[in-house]
């Protein structure tokens, strides 16, 4: 036998000894309901829809991996500008859906969009008591618009960013039409 024996209650007081150092020290919880947390710039949290630019035109929807994208829309006939000139169609956006329940985001539908109408907003408050209500629409998606962050300015002379309003129908409509306002 060995003469190396440990007191009895040794290893109780020093537990004992832990314990109360980490008593002292400051609690590093952050109270997150009552106060929320700073959030990094550009943090992913929601999509969110920029509705004038969406063409409906589904990549988002093929090239999700989760199928959680459900858009609807049907197409309108649009006379044509000259006398002689041939009609138009063009998709209109019905229904465009995220269903958040089986969402991964991933940001796919947002690197696909050759439209720029996806965007992350830091936005993520957004539970739902029921799974159902994870499923939202358009009219939800197009709210977030308002959060998305300008991006940063690293272009000197380039056109002004969609999100701050420098894009969609606006810019269409100055591509379409000549200096003196008629169309071109």
């Amino acid at each position: 036998m060995s003469d190396d024996k440990v007191p009895t209650g040794k290893g109780l007081l020093q537990g004992l000894g832990v314990t109360l150092r980490s008593m002292t020290k400051r609690s590093v919880t952050q109270e997150y309901p009552h106060v929320r947390p700073e959030l990094p710039p550009r943090s992913r949290g929601v999509i969110a829809l920029l509705e004038e630019n969406c063409t409906s035109c589904m990549l988002c929807a093929r090239e999700c991996p989760d199928w959680c994208i459900y858009i609807d829309s049907h197409k309108e006939t649009i006379p044509a500008r000259t006398e002689g000139g041939r009609e138009r169609t063009r998709n209109v956006l019905d229904r465009f859906a995220i269903d958040y329940a089986l969402c991964m985001y991933c940001g796919i539908c947002i690197e696909v969009c050759p439209f720029d109408a996806l965007f992350w907003s830091p936005e993520f408050e957004y539970a739902e008591g029921d799974i159902v209500e994870m499923t939202h629409e358009r009219g939800r998606l197009s709210e977030w618009m308002r959060t998305v962050p300008a991006p940063p300015a690293d272009v000197p002379n380039a056109d002004p960013a969609k999100e701050l309003g420098g894009g969609g129908v606006e810019r269409r409509r100055r591509a379409t039409t000549d200096d003196d306002g008629s169309p071109a």
